[in-house]
């Protein structure tokens, strides 16, 4: 089933940032690698910010202080700037060796589910469940077919196409949570 790609993702409640990451696919792959321990809106806002900030997304090859000072700069891209500018620095020189730059090709050239599992786990911070997330999103968002067999079948960012279904998946993931910790405290 061949699917339209949006020409936003309902991610960040902002116009802008929500368009630019789904317009830009290293976008996409810098705001998954932001969303860890903040807000899904803050996780993926964070590009529009380093774009602002820096002109540029492409950050492989830019001075390390120069990045972590934009991610520092108030409001800061996370809660983690110092860190975080180092992963998504790494995400982006990963990108540009792998890639040459194109962060699309990550999946437009993935062989089967397999190797788009491999080529996502290679990157700086991607663990399982942003494995499954981001084919998850890649699937339903963008029609990649090969990301359809990774995607999990519980709600993740794939299942949002509007500011409400964002509202509704936070909401589920939020009781997801709770129960898993009422299951390990009891």
């Amino acid at each position: 089933m061949a699917v339209a790609a949006p020409d936003r993702l309902h991610f960040t409640g902002n116009d802008e940032a929500d368009e630019l990451i789904a317009r830009e696919p290293l976008a996409l792959l810098i705001g998954f690698a932001l969303d860890q321990q903040v807000p899904v809106q803050t996780a993926f806002a964070g590009p529009l910010k380093i774009k602002q900030r820096l002109g540029t997304l492409e950050l492989a090859r830019r001075d390390p202080d120069e990045v972590e000072a934009a991610f520092r700069e108030t409001p800061a891209v996370h809660r983690f700037p110092g860190s975080m500018a180092g992963r998504v620095q790494d995400l982006c020189a990963l990108v540009e060796e792998e890639y040459g730059g194109d962060a699309s090709r990550l999946w437009r050239e993935a062989s089967d589910a397999a190797d788009l599992r491999k080529r996502i786990s290679a990157l700086p911070g991607f663990g399982e469940m942003k494995v499954k997330a981001l084919s998850a999103v890649l699937a339903k968002r963008f029609g990649v077919e090969v990301a359809r067999e990774l995607a999990p079948s519980h709600p993740t960012l794939g299942d949002v196409d509007s500011p409400e279904a964002l509202e509704a998946y936070q909401s589920k993931k939020r009781a997801h949570k709770a129960k898993m910790r009422a299951e390990r405290s009891g």
